[in-house]
Parts: structure tokens; sequence; C-alpha cells
């Protein structure tokens, strides 16, 4: 059903899913469900919405039309409307396929210092459209070159009263704060928003899992599952996520701002998942990015140390595809509260690997914060000292 009738308010809107669920679900001592000649079950019904905006009367719906009450029936008429169980699935999917409209969005971000350019809905051939916002430091006039931090969650970035659980990173705050003291060189950010549903499909590193048995990819499935309350059989798409940024994104932030584009002034960051996805974009793709910073990063992949056999994938992984240290830096961090609290011996871990590998204090730095949770605030309180790692004069 579409309502014509000019001036019909998003009020209406709203009253008349609300009134199609109640049509999907009720109990009336009126209106009873009966069967018909070919055993269907028939339910009978009336929508009754807010005023129209012309005409001050009600709205009422019949199949297929909806009109105002002036033009059909009298104000003290309700039409009533068979509906099969047919018709009760089509309104279902009506209603699911309305209701985001109708829901507010998540409020744009606003920055406390410099400004932010919001990208809506940015198409891939790689992975579902996503947001993206684009801070501009206070001094970025188009005419001086900028380097470039991509940084994943970007709607936790900015603003603490758009997001979800009120916390932010306030990377606008620290990022001006560094640059107007003269410690690190001149950058934007760019902050590409996770899927929801399909975020930890896009962050988790998809090589290593790949890598692993059918037994352990069946282990791992299982235990997302549960942890994650879903039937869906979890399938990595890391991949498909850093195409997007390297062939789609970043093209598109080159040409449209002013800033470097090689690998020495372009670097990647995130925590969590997001620091497991920084991390294997610059394996991956180490001709690109010259720096990353993992904070906080999620080595178990799940959410048990019981029979996980993430951990060891991915420093399997890691022996054999980390990027040069003569042309790359890697940070890490975690604290020990909270989610937190499962990182300290994987981390020692990779910090073996690291030191193997040729790393040294130039170009790698893992940093331990005892009593730090897993928290936007911790990483907040410490983003400070990747920044000045990876960019600092």
């Amino acid at each position: 059903m579409i309502a014509k009738k000019t001036g019909f308010r998003k009020q209406a809107a709203v009253q008349f899913l609300r009134n199609l669920l109640f049509c999907l679900c009720f109990e009336s001592r009126n209106t009873k469900g009966r069967k018909n000649h070919k055993g269907t079950t028939l339910f009978f019904a009336a929508f009754v919405l807010p005023s129209c905006t012309s005409c001050s009367n009600e709205w009422q719906t019949e199949t297929p039309p909806i009109f105002c009450s002036r033009r059909k029936y009298p104000k003290a008429t309700v039409p009533f409307e068979r509906i099969s169980l047919i018709s009760v699935m089509v309104r279902l999917l009506l209603f699911f396929l309305l209701l985001p409209q109708l829901l507010p969005a998540q409020p744009l971000q606003k920055a406390s210092s410099g400004k932010i350019v919001h990208m809506e809905n940015v198409p891939s051939k790689y992975v579902e459209p996503r947001n993206v916002d684009i801070w501009l430091p206070p001094q970025y006039d188009g005419k001086k070159r900028f380097a470039v931090l991509y940084m994943h969650d970007g709607q936790m970035l900015f603003d603490s009263t758009t997001t979800w659980n009120h916390h932010a990173w306030d990377v606008d705050d620290v990022a001006a704060k560094l640059m107007a003291e003269g410690r690190v060189q001149d950058f934007i950010v760019v902050g590409i928003w996770n899927a929801g549903a399909r975020r930890h499909a896009n962050y988790f590193p998809q090589k290593p899992f790949d890598d692993l048995s059918q037994t352990d990819r069946d282990s791992v499935v299982q235990q997302l599952q549960r942890t994650l309350h879903t039937t869906e059989v979890f399938q990595p798409n890391a991949d498909g996520y850093l195409k997007f940024l390297v062939e789609e994104l970043k093209p598109q932030i080159d040409r449209s701002y002013s800033v470097y584009t090689d690998k020495a002034h372009t670097f990647i960051a995130g925590s969590s998942m997001g620091g497991l996805i920084s991390l294997y974009a610059i394996c991956q793709y180490p001709a690109i990015f010259g720096g990353a910073a993992c904070l906080s990063t999620h080595w178990l992949g799940t959410f048990s140390t019981e029979n996980n056999p993430v951990p060891d994938a991915f420093c399997r992984y890691l022996q054999k595809n980390l990027p040069s240290p003569k042309t790359h830096k890697l940070y890490f961090d975690c604290g020990d509260q909270t989610l937190d609290a499962f990182y300290p011996p994987i981390q020692k871990r990779v910090d073996s690997i690291m030191a193997a590998k040729g790393f040294t204090a130039g170009n790698w730095l893992t940093r331990y914060f005892p009593g730090e949770d897993h928290s936007e605030r911790s990483w907040h309180e410490r983003l400070s000292i990747p920044l000045l790692f990876l960019l600092g004069k």
C-alpha cells in the first residue's frame, strides 16, 4: 500500500506500521481468525491512521488504495479487511522495508576542531556500502599537501554525542593539539564506518582463516555463532574490504584532497578487530601503507580462549608476511582489563616474532597499559603515543 495523498505525514506512516504489526499478531474479542474453503486462515483487521493534513479526517485503508475517510466512508464507519496468510507475509515484508526509512539515522559527527566532510553510503563492488567521514584539521586549505591516516569504525572517532555508547576516540582533539604543537606532520583522517552486522567478517584477516584446517574453521564458526547469537556460517571478507579501501576509496581521497599518495605518508589504524585489519592491511599492501597502529588488537578472533586456533594462525601468518622493517613502522598496545585481559600473552608472542624479523625501537613499538580496559576512553587517552610514533617529526 502506498499513500498517494499529498500531505500524508511521517507520523501517519509510523502509525500505519504500528497498526500493521498489530494486524500480524493481535488477539481481539470482536475479530477472530477462521478458515476459508481452501483451509487458509483469514484475519479481519482495520487500520485507522492519524488525520490527513488536508482535510483533518481519519485515514483508513482498504486493499489496494489508502484514502481519506471523507471520500469513501462516514467517519463513524471503520471498514474491516480480510487478510490471508500470504497478505500477512507481504505486509510483514513491507514493514521491514519501510521501517529503516522511518527510524532516525545516527546523527552526523561534528568536529570540535577542524571540520568533517561526510560521504554517505559510499558504494563498492567488493563490500557493502558504508559512510566515510574525512576530518580536515584547521590549517587544511587545499594548497599544502597532507599525510593521510585511514581509521576503521569511523562512526566512533570524533563525536561522542552521536555514538551508540556515548563514547568516542576524539581523534580531532588529539590530532589537532599535536599538530598545533608542531610535534607531528600535518595529516587528515579518513574514518571508514563499519558495516554493523558485517563488521566482524570485514575485519577478520581472511588468509589466516583460510589456512586453517576444516576442523579448525568449523570450530571458529561455532564459537562465533554462539557468541554472536546467529546461525549464519561465518566467512571473512577482509580481502574484499581492503580492496574497497585500496582500489576504490584511496584513489577517491587522492583525487579529492591535497594529500601525499605514497606509502611514506599513508597510514592505517584501528582498535580491537580494527587493530587486526590494520595489521592485515600493511601485510597485504606494503606498497600502500607505510605504518600501522593496532590498539587492543583482538588476537582471539573469536571470544574464547578454549580450543581457539586463531592466535596460532595469526602468528604463523605474521612469520611469513610481515612487511620490511626498513620501510615500515608498526605499533601495538593493550591493557589488561575487560576484553584486553586476554591480549598480553598473545601480544608477547607477536613481540617475539617482530624482534626475530628485524624490527627494532626505530620502527616498532609495543606498549602495555596495566589497569586499562577495552574502550574508546582508553584509546583516546593513549592515542597521542601511536600518532607520535607514526607521524612524529
